[in-house]
């Protein structure tokens, strides 16, 4: 099965018990239409290291489904947080409003549901970092002056470090710095204004044997909180 196919899957599997009606439809409607770039990151990632270990479990495909669904409720909520969706101007019509409160809604349970596919996993820590990560960057991009395109790329760069982890961790393997520091420039540069390249686009044979590679070099845990507000 093509792995974007089989992450988006298991991310509707994810979601699939929400109600009401309308809202899962919101859901669903956003999951099938993104890219599932950070998702297939961590499949990639999984399989770059030469471990035999099986990479093709329900597991690790749920591990791929929390990494996006992080992901989608977080740039779901910077959309809502930079273009005010609340613009009713007629009051007897507030079918603007109750969509834009469903989307508010949607980002929670995006998020909460990819916190609970990667609670039991060693890629719970950094998912918790990512958030507020995104908290801090979205306030301080409210300060004069602000880079807002830099410190709003920082969700793609923090989002493909825990791809990475995600991915390198449920086959027993610690992500080296460099290895999390070429994932974050990978989703620097996979980011179109908010919108992320497929996959297929994204993605090569030689980014899985980039991986391989840097996974000798500076070996060992890193513990820097994702996308500090210095970076550039």
């Amino acid at each position: 099965m093509d792995d974007a196919v089989r992450v988006r899957d298991a991310a509707h599997e994810a979601v699939d018990d929400i109600e009401p009606d309308r809202l899962r439809e919101v859901l669903f409607d956003r999951l099938s239409v993104a890219p599932m770039t950070p998702a297939v990151l961590a499949l990639v990632s999984a399989r770059a290291p030469e471990t035999g270990v099986d990479t093709d479990t329900d597991g690790l495909a749920e591990r791929a489904a929390g990494v996006q669904l992080i992901y989608e409720g977080l740039r779901l909520t910077r959309s809502l947080a930079h273009d005010e969706p609340w613009t009713l101007t007629d009051e007897s019509d507030v079918s603007g409003d109750i969509d834009a409160d469903l989307d508010v809604l949607a980002a929670d349970v995006l998020v909460s549901r990819g916190f609970y596919l990667l609670a039991r996993t060693d890629a719970a820590d950094r998912a918790v970092d990512v958030v507020r990560a995104f908290g801090r960057d979205q306030t301080l991009r409210r300060g004069e002056g602000a880079d807002v395109d830099s410190l709003d790329r920082n969700l793609e760069a923090d989002v493909f470090a825990l791809a990475v982890v995600a991915g390198m961790t449920a086959v027993g393997e610690t992500p080296s710095p460099a290895v999390l520091e070429y994932a974050s420039e990978l989703g620097r540069e996979c980011d179109r204004g908010g919108r992320l390249q497929s996959a297929d686009a994204a993605f090569s044979e030689s980014t899985t044997e980039r991986i391989a590679s840097l996974s000798t070099v500076g070996g060992g845990s890193d513990d820097r909180v994702p996308s500090s507000a210095t970076d550039s």
